[in-house]
C-alpha cells in the first residue's frame, strides 16, 4: 500500500503541476473508469476504488488535449478517436517525465486488453497519437529536432 500511495502522490503532483486540478471523492460506479471521473475539467479520483494509478495519467491526458476554451466545461471524456490517441501519447510522455515504467501506465487490464502491446509499441519508438500532439502544437516530431524539443519531451502540457 505504501508503494501505491507514493505512486499515487507522484502522479497527482505531476498532473497538478501541469495545471490540471485533481480532487478526491466518490465517483459514480457507472463511470468509464470505476474510480476516476472528469468533472468540470478536473479529475475526481476515488482512492478507495482506484486499482491502476497509471489510469490517472490517461484521464489527465484527455483534459490536457482538450482546447483551453472547452476544458473547464468538460464533464466526460469525448468520444473522439483522434483525441483518444492524443491522450494515449500524452500519458506516455507524462509517464516518462516522472520516471514511470510504461507498464504502470499501459497495464494488462487496461486499454481493452492492449496494454502490453501499447507498452511494447511506445517503448520501441512507435508513438501512436504523436501526429495529433504535433498538430496541436504540444510536441515536436522526433524526426525533426530543428524546431525545439521532440517527443516524448513535451513542448507544452496543455493545449
Amino acid at each position: 500500500m505504501d508503494d501505491d500511495s507514493e505512486l499515487f502522490d507522484r502522479i497527482v503532483a505531476f498532473v497538478r503541476g501541469v495545471g490540471i486540478s485533481v480532487t478526491t471523492g466518490q465517483v459514480a460506479p457507472d463511470s468509464f473508469l470505476p474510480a476516476i471521473a472528469v468533472v468540470d475539467g478536473r479529475l475526481v479520483i476515488d482512492r478507495a476504488r482506484l486499482q491502476w494509478p497509471g489510469d490517472i495519467l490517461h484521464e489527465a491526458g484527455h483534459i490536457a488535449v482538450t482546447e483551453a476554451a472547452a476544458r473547464a466545461t468538460l464533464n466526460a471524456v469525448p468520444d473522439d478517436g483522434g483525441e483518444e490517441l492524443a491522450a494515449i501519447a500524452w500519458s506516455y510522455a507524462a509517464a516518462r517525465a516522472i520516471g514511470l515504467d510504461s507498464r504502470t501506465l499501459f497495464h494488462a487490464q487496461g486499454y481493452r486488453g492492449d496494454g502490453d502491446w501499447l507498452a511494447e509499441t511506445f517503448d520501441g519508438g512507435t508513438y501512436i497519437g504523436l501526429p495529433m500532439l504535433v498538430w496541436m502544437g504540444m510536441a515536436g516530431d522526433p524526426s525533426d529536432a530543428s524546431d525545439g524539443p521532440t517527443y516524448p519531451t513535451m513542448r507544452r502540457w496543455l493545449r
